[in-house]
């Protein structure tokens, strides 16, 4: 064996004997080998559930092999993401990401379409197929695991295809401080290079852009970057859980630069947009699943795609292990830990407001009221800001519980909260503590 990839593919030719082909295929497929040291070998899986899966069912099997090969006992550890970013410099994780770009996996063939995200993926093929030209900045916006990611980088691999030399940078908003911070700790020479890396960008994709509010030299960095881009006519496409307008960290002249494009939503998926997604997972997983199956599934499974793509790995992995037939009662069994988490609990905008008038000894009306004591308005914009952080509600519908106040008052309210709770750590565990409180009382 000439170097640590050669011995982990002779580890999973090994296993091989002991596992079917498709178990190879399906939970192994994502795995890379990172390092042998000394006795332990370290992985990197990008995938959560796959990574929990073979730490779960296959450890021993890759163990037993290594101690087969080597005559001694071995460590094995399995790095996900994060800890893998933390091992590696910028440069290896872009050639990762690179990878991904030319993928088959994020494409816009293998994209499910239906009314929720319409918009965003035709917004999005406009912006691949005529970078800069069409709506710049784009940015697309959503809860987590509805497809924001994956339209991203279908963006990008269709630019990597229509031109294979494209400087295309990524980066997580979290990462893009993390790598700051790192820059200025190494020195002028580091941060000039980060400012070359994403300046001299053809596409400049940014995910989760929301964490740089709040961030000072983070959105200064960000904002000299995003005017070199869009004045010298270079694609921008940010993602991120919320409109500008709620970015209540976010600098003025960041949100208006983020408006100046094309804002496009993604939303959950309605039951026939789901059914198509299980069906299109199951097919690309060679798992035959039964049209009854399938509703049922997606009758259950409903808060995101990512959470729908897990069930069907789960019911893989049922079948596979135990030699379940996909009927609805393994299905069931598969799938009741999601089916839970997916029904959580969600207060109403009445149940907070009754909580928060017991723990403030203020009359509910008093605080949806116009009275502006200081028990009163602490009272009312701390209830604004935690029916905005645990319920569906947007400004304008919060506005209307408080009096019919204007969204613009309801965003005020929430900023002075946040503001406060970063300043006052007693604050800020106070109400932790109600809303914990809250969700307890189910």
């Amino acid at each position: 064996m000439n170097n640590v990839a050669d011995l982990w593919q002779n580890i999973l030719n090994k296993l091989k004997v002991e596992l079917s082909e498709t178990t190879i295929n399906t939970w192994f497929d994502e795995l890379e080998v990172v390092e042998l040291r000394g006795n332990t070998l370290v992985l990197h899986c990008a995938n959560d559930f796959k990574k929990s899966s073979v730490e779960s069912f296959y450890m021993d099997n890759i163990k037993g092999v290594l101690k087969d090969m080597f005559s001694i006992d071995f460590n094995v550890t399995i790095l996900d993401d994060n800890a893998y970013m933390s091992m590696n410099s910028a440069n290896s994780n872009s050639k990762r990401q690179s990878e991904r770009f030319t993928s088959d996996e994020f494409t816009f063939d293998t994209f499910v379409v239906g009314p929720s995200n319409k918009l965003a993926h035709a917004a999005s093929k406009a912006v691949a197929d005529h970078p800069a030209q069409n709506y710049n900045p784009l940015l697309i916006y959503g809860d987590s695991g509805l497809g924001k990611t994956h339209l991203i980088y279908a963006i990008a691999n269709v630019i990597r295809r229509n031109d294979p030399n494209a400087r295309i940078a990524y980066v997580k908003g979290d990462e893009l401080t993390n790598e700051l911070v790192r820059a200025i700790q190494e020195g002028p020479h580091k941060t000039a290079e980060m400012r070359e890396k994403y300046r001299q960008a053809d596409l400049l994709l940014v995910d989760d852009v929301q964490f740089i509010a709040g961030k000072k030299q983070t959105q200064e960095e960000f904002f000299h970057t995003f005017n070199t881009l869009y004045e010298s006519g270079r694609q921008i496409v940010l993602t991120s859980d919320r409109p500008p307008s709620e970015m209540t960290m976010l600098e003025d002249r960041l949100r208006t630069r983020f408006e100046w494009g094309l804002l496009v939503d993604v939303a959950p998926p309605d039951f026939e947009t789901r059914l198509a997604i299980i069906r299109n997972k199951a097919v690309l997983l060679g798992l035959e699943l039964p049209d009854k199956v399938c509703a049922y599934i997606a009758e259950n499974v409903t808060a995101n795609v990512r959470q729908i793509e897990g069930t069907i790995n789960k019911v893989m992995a049922f079948k596979d292990l135990l030699g379940n037939d996909a009927d609805e009662e393994s299905v069931a069994r598969a799938i009741q830990d999601i089916v839970k988490r997916s029904n959580e609990y969600i207060p109403t905008p009445e149940a907070i407001l009754e909580y928060i008038s017991k723990y403030y000894n203020v009359d509910q009306s008093i605080i949806q009221g116009q009275q502006r004591n200081r028990d009163a308005t602490q009272a009312r914009q701390v209830s604004m800001y935690l029916i905005r952080n645990m319920t569906s509600l947007s400004l304008d519908e919060i506005g209307k519980v408080f009096d019919n106040r204007d969204h613009s008052t309801v965003l005020y309210s929430i900023q002075q909260v946040e503001k406060k709770m970063k300043s006052d750590s007693a604050f800020a565990e106070k109400v932790k503590a109600i809303k914990t409180n809250i969700n307890s009382k189910r």
